[in-house]
């Protein structure tokens, strides 16, 4: 099956207004198998809620700041300070580090997660712009990351292609191992293994003919 038929039977799994843009690129970056579309299509939807959170949410409480972010926030008193705040919030947990500046240069708000797998940090917007061969447009203006479709929907494949994602998938072997490599990857952890997983069996079982 070539790609474009993959992506005709996945079509219920892609947001009909990005549909176009998958269809531009899968080919490109070599998602051009049941079984890669499949696990990339189920980790761009854990990770964006079905391609409708394209952008950090950090509008948080002070309970909930504790419990995300315990490394920045040592007390309740000083997580009060913080809550529901979100460009303080992202100044503080992202400053000093990813290439932003400190907490007062306001790099981490500026610079927070934008895309259907988020781009964060100031250094992940510039090889973001590289890899485009745009410059450095994405420092200068990271919201476009989220105000043209296109690039919102290029972060995926960006992250997909420099991580070299496609190498971890082969055939004849436990999925379920696979879609535990790639999430470790993103993630860092196994944050969401499950949902990851069920949106995988739940995409192959629909894409893939040869089942």
């Amino acid at each position: 099956m070539d790609t474009k038929d993959l992506l005709f039977r996945a079509k219920e799994f892609i947001r009909e207004d990005y549909f176009y843009f998958f269809e531009k690129y899968c080919d490109k970056y070599e998602i051009n198998t049941a079984l890669r579309l499949a696990h990339f299509l189920a980790q761009v939807n854990h990770e964006s809620n079905d391609m409708r959170v394209i952008e950090e949410n950090l509008n948080y409480s002070a309970k909930r700041l504790l419990q995300v972010f315990p490394k920045y926030f040592k007390t309740f008193d000083e997580a009060k300070m913080y809550e529901y705040r979100p460009e303080k919030i992202a100044n503080r947990v992202y400053a000093n580090r990813m290439g932003n500046g400190d907490e007062a240069s306001g790099d981490g708000y500026k610079y927070r997660g934008r895309g259907l797998i988020m781009l964060t940090g100031k250094n992940n917007y510039k090889d973001f712009s590289i890899w485009c061969g745009k410059g450095d447009l994405f420092v200068r203006e990271p919201d476009l990351v989220i105000k043209n479709k296109e690039y919102t929907v290029l972060t995926a494949f960006y992250y997909w292609s420099t991580r070299n994602l496609n190498n971890t998938i082969a055939e004849n072997v436990e999925q379920y191992d696979v879609c535990k490599r790639i999430t470790k990857i993103i993630n860092g952890g196994y944050n969401g293994i499950n949902d990851r997983w069920i949106r995988f069996q739940r995409i192959y079982s629909k894409i893939n003919l040869e089942k």
